[in-house]
């Protein structure tokens, strides 16, 4: 039996065109009989290399273009006025009993007639035995006149400037934050042999506050975002020579509620120590915003009650329920 290729050179050798027309080359000739009898498989066009790809033709009219790209997220644009958060009333907290860092102390706001008083005890150390505690009422234990100074930044405001240990309170829902109007935080009384530290928040013990650590958290948030907006709010309406001390002041609150909370009795599971400093600097930026705080803008909504799986065989919610069996 002859070669194959040997039948095929007959046939190269007859491949005669017509007058008029080209031959085909011998080489494409040649591959082409070779693919016909199977003598060499067919290899895949290879791809022109260093060329730029096609563009996409232009969707004719009525046809849908190709998916356009997803933009990248914009970052939220600040609010166009402040957020104003409901303000806290001395109302809300005359006559009640608070303690420094829900521990220890007591501090008492009276009202007589237009007039506010303030029974207070400070708590400190012994100045001769540090490692011991000690009590001083400030004005020997009678009531001290405050004098009211409006609401410079959001919320009431009172002072008793001509006491042992001058001292300002800012009124927040459900406590007073105490600050120094004096040289430091720190007021010694040498006759009673004691270093007093008043400065923080006053406010309920831990007890009473733990079954709000639902509602304190869902209020938490809406307070931050209300400082965030502001924040921002604040930095674009400022001139760009006073961008930078605006954000060092919001970076020094960050760390100074940290350290003003940290020593409130259980704050890390009711938190509400942290809440209540957060709502005060809300109110006061939009104070500086020019806002009016008398009208709140932004409400906490109250988180709805879930409700209880479930349970298949009995109630666990029927007295004696969870003992007793199906007959």
């Amino acid at each position: 039996m002859r070669p194959i290729r040997s039948l095929l050179l007959p046939l190269l050798a007859v491949a005669v065109v017509a007058p008029g027309m080209l031959a085909a080359p011998p080489a494409q000739a040649q591959n082409f009989f070779e693919r016909l009898f199977g003598i060499k498989p067919e290899r895949p066009p290879m791809p022109p290399r260093g060329l730029p790809e096609p563009s996409p033709a232009p969707a004719a009219p009525g046809e849908p273009g190709p998916p356009a790209a997803p933009e990248a997220p914009r970052p939220a644009p600040a609010p166009a006025r402040p957020v104003v958060l409901k303000t806290p009333s001395e109302e809300g907290v005359i006559g009640q009993d608070l303690q420094l860092n829900g521990l220890a102390g007591s501090l008492k706001l009276e009202r007589s007639g237009t007039t506010v008083t303030a029974r207070i005890k400070l708590p400190g150390t012994k100045i001769s035995q540090p490692a011991e505690s000690c009590t001083v009422p400030l004005a020997g234990g009678n009531p001290v006149t405050l004098t009211a100074e409006g609401k410079p930044e959001g919320v009431p405001r009172f002072e008793a400037a001509g006491a042992e240990c001058p001292l300002r309170f800012d009124v927040t829902e459900g406590g007073i934050l105490v600050s120094s109007l004096g040289a430091g935080p720190v007021c010694t009384f040498s006759a009673a042999d004691c270093a007093t530290t008043p400065v923080g928040l006053w406010g309920p013990a831990a007890a009473t506050l733990l079954p709000r650590a639902g509602e304190f958290d869902t209020a938490r948030g809406v307070a931050d975002k209300a400082v965030r907006d502001n924040y921002k709010l604040m930095t674009q309406r400022a001139r760009r020579e006073d961008v930078r001390p605006i954000v060092s002041e919001q970076a020094a609150f960050s760390s100074d509620r940290e350290q003003l909370c940290r020593t409130y009795a259980r704050e890390g599971t009711h938190g509400f120590c942290h809440l209540r400093v957060t709502e005060n600097r809300a109110l006061a930026l939009a104070t500086r915003l020019g806002a009016n705080t008398a009208t709140p803008t932004a409400a906490v909504v109250p988180r709805r009650p879930r409700p209880k799986p479930a349970v298949e065989g009995m109630n666990p919610d029927a007295v004696g329920g969870g003992d007793a069996l199906p007959e």
